[in-house]
């Protein structure tokens, strides 16, 4: 089966189409799909036949139909938002589109029609607080979280109705850092309840243990906070994505600043992290991701208009570099189909 791989391509409102070589990870451009915005964003449907963008500038959702043999975007439907989504995700049904929205400081959630596209007016809209930046919702898809970064230095839990694709706020209420490290993206481990955060200002990466015993759904710390640098460096970073491979094995999240991805390993019992090492890359990798079978990881280098890729050792979690590709200005997202 061939592997594609879609980039938003901010600089130059279009969405680009690669095919891939999976021994070799080599890419070649398949097409270019225009947009009436800067995308940024993108989300797969469950059923992996439609795309949803982002379009930040035009402050708008596209639902594409992904062709089956040549993975071609047909453009279906666009909705108009009041503010641009920094970040889009399906919750566990498919059923429903969550968005932040990291200026207008709020969370929505759509309806996905039975066409498979998102739907008009939002169902519901929380505002929570500046610099919401992400939202996704646990295995059971009872529960949702929300970082903020710094000022809010947040992470807001929600319960989720799967059902209504209503957010509850937790009563236990947001968990709040220490420290400003300012919770900037979040994921869950693809097996276990464990919850992982890149810190946009504190340069590091926490975990937590998702407690569910309660039924409430909220967050404990599983071990301090590990650094995404290098003991000895002493510029200025932010932290942006985070990714985990497949398997559950390795983490990795991206430095702007230091300009390289940081590597843990994920201990297989108990979910802890461990530091691996660095691999500098493009000048402000704000975007990356890993295919599906945990061998490769592709950075977007927002600054430098490039796409680096890497084959990630299964044995140590290292990368290593394999090619080097001009794709356009400010790539903001990446994703493997």
């Amino acid at each position: 089966m061939q592997t594609h791989v879609y980039l938003s391509i901010a600089g130059e409102n279009r969405i680009a189409i690669y095919t891939l070589d999976l021994s070799s990870g080599d890419i070649e451009l398949q097409e270019n799909i225009s947009v009436s915005g800067s995308p940024g964003p993108l989300a797969r449907s469950l059923c992996g036949n439609y795309l949803y963008a982002g379009l930040r500038s035009s402050r708008e959702i596209a639902s594409f139909r992904i062709d089956d043999k040549t993975k071609h975007l047909t453009h279906l439907r666009t909705v108009q938002l009041d503010a641009d989504t920094c970040y889009i995700a399906t919750d566990k049904t498919g059923n429903f589109l969550l968005s932040a929205y990291y200026g207008a400081g709020k969370v929505t959630v759509h309806a996905i029609g039975d066409d498979k596209t998102v739907q008009g007016e939002p169902l519901q809209t929380i505002e929570t607080d500046i610099h919401a930046h992400c939202i996704e919702t646990d295995a059971s898809n009872r529960f949702a979280f929300v970082p903020h970064t710094v000022p809010r230095n947040a992470i807001y839990q929600f319960q989720f109705d799967e059902d209504t694709g209503t957010l509850t706020q937790n009563p236990i209420g947001n968990l709040n850092p220490g420290a400003p490290i300012g919770p900037r993206h979040v994921l869950f481990h693809p097996n276990k309840s464990i919850l992982y955060a890149s810190n946009e200002q504190g340069s590091s990466v926490s975990a937590y243990t998702l407690r569910t015993e309660d039924a409430l759904g909220t967050l404990v710390d599983l071990q301090e906070d590990l650094s995404t640098l290098p003991a000895d460096f002493e510029g200025e970073n932010t932290c942006a994505q985070i990714h985990v491979d497949p398997q559950g094995k390795y983490l990795y999240v991206s430095n702007r600043g230091h300009d390289s991805i940081a590597a843990f390993a994920i201990h297989e019992e108990n979910g802890k992290l461990s530091a691996v090492g660095h691999q500098l890359t493009e000048p402000t990798p704000r975007v990356f991701n890993i295919d599906a079978t945990g061998n490769l990881l592709f950075v977007g280098g927002q600054d430098s208009g490039k796409l680096a890729t890497y084959r990630i050792n299964r044995e140590s979690g290292t990368l290593a570099p394999i090619g080097n590709y001009t794709v356009g200005e400010s790539p903001m997202w990446v994703l493997f189909l």
